[in-house]
């Protein structure tokens, strides 16, 4: 009876290897082989680097007409709006967004203890220190441009790459490699070579104001950054709108307050929007969308993405300022971009590999 059960076993096996052929001559297993299932992994690999690539391109416009659009938005040297109204319409505008992609959340998922927005006073209190550091950032982001231009401007951005590696080593105690190191002494030098101006007694071409601003800047972001992060991974459930949401809240806040010390009168007598052309409700909205633009590169794509947008778009600054506003393309500010770029690669695959 053994013997029976395996030799009929063997002759079942061996018919359904066989190809078996359909009544106009085809193989079923090879037109199995091409249904729609099987086409299933690559429909996905298509809409995955579909993905990627919408969004590297958004990230890529997005970050490279920032510092073009802040520029343009100034008249006769000067902004005619005012900046803190400008800061807290940024802030609005993410913390609808986020609500709208929370309202999108509820209606596929329902309201859970994850995405609600009801909280606790231990969870919502971490949100002022970050917001407020967010706050002087983007607050300085418009008040250096008069030390440095659009182009300089993306150069110098970068430094935060060394202020978020350095504080990453310290609260978070993450290792860094000997790559990244190397990134960072590598990103230094990339930023003074593309600010080198041998057309003029002044060896570089940012004044010692601009430098001092850039690194205040660099080192509040490096903070704000990694601090943010901390309270993400703190609860890593939770959904990033909510926490998006509060963060927004208390900026809204913060530049609520700053309006009322540094342009309460001006905004009293000339009206909250006064001096708002078409350009700086773009910066608005090239600001808000900005931060959208990350998270879903962090979604959809990877830190490699945010890496060649980072480059391409130091060269698109460049090139489109040229045309704006006569900037001077020069050999040392390519050669430096080229550094530059060389190094945030390096400081993005250097990362230390985990021991298993």
């Amino acid at each position: 009876m053994e013997y029976r059960r395996v030799k009929d076993q063997e002759s079942y096996d061996a018919i359904s290897q066989k190809d078996i052929e359909s009544p106009d001559g085809r193989s079923l297993s090879s037109t199995a082989a091409t249904s729609p299932l099987g086409t299933v992994g690559g429909s996905k690999g298509k809409n995955s680097w579909k993905q990627k690539s919408i969004v590297t391109i958004a990230l890529t416009l997005l970050t490279s007409s920032q510092a073009i659009l802040i520029v343009w938005s100034k008249r006769a040297g000067k902004y005619e709006y005012s900046v803190t109204t400008a800061n807290f319409s940024v802030e609005a505008l993410k913390c609808l967004l986020s609500l709208l992609a929370l309202y999108r959340t509820w209606n596929s998922q329902g309201v859970t203890e994850d995405n609600r927005l009801s909280t606790s006073f231990d969870e919502v209190s971490v949100y002022p220190i970050p917001a407020v550091l967010y706050m002087v950032k983007n607050l300085l982001q418009y008040y250096i441009f008069a030390y440095v231009d659009a182009p300089a401007y993306q150069i110098l951005k970068n430094l935060n790459i060394i202020s978020t590696g350095v504080l990453y080593r310290i609260i978070l105690k993450k290792k860094l490699s000997e790559i990244q190191w190397a990134a960072f002494i590598l990103l230094c030098a990339g930023c003074t070579t593309a600010q080198l101006n041998p057309s003029s007694d002044h060896v570089l071409q940012t004044p010692i104001q601009g430098w001092m601003m850039a690194i205040v800047m660099a080192l509040l972001s490096g903070f704000a950054g990694v601090y943010t992060e901390a309270i993400i991974k703190k609860r890593p459930s939770r959904n990033i709108n909510v926490q998006n949401f509060w963060l927004y809240i208390f900026g809204m806040l913060f530049n609520l307050v700053a309006i009322c010390v540094q342009d309460f009168d001006a905004v009293m007598n000339k009206g909250f929007f006064h001096g708002y052309s078409f350009i700086t409700l773009l910066m608005i909205l090239n600001h808000a969308l900005s931060g959208i633009a990350v998270s879903m590169v962090m979604k959809y794509a990877d830190n490699i993405v945010k890496v060649y947008s980072t480059s391409v778009a130091m060269l698109l600054t460049a090139i489109v300022s040229v045309f704006l506003f006569g900037f001077n393309l020069s050999l040392a500010f390519f050669l430096g971009s080229m550094v530059v770029s060389i190094s945030v690669y390096l400081h993005s695959v250097g990362k230390p590999q985990q021991q298993k």
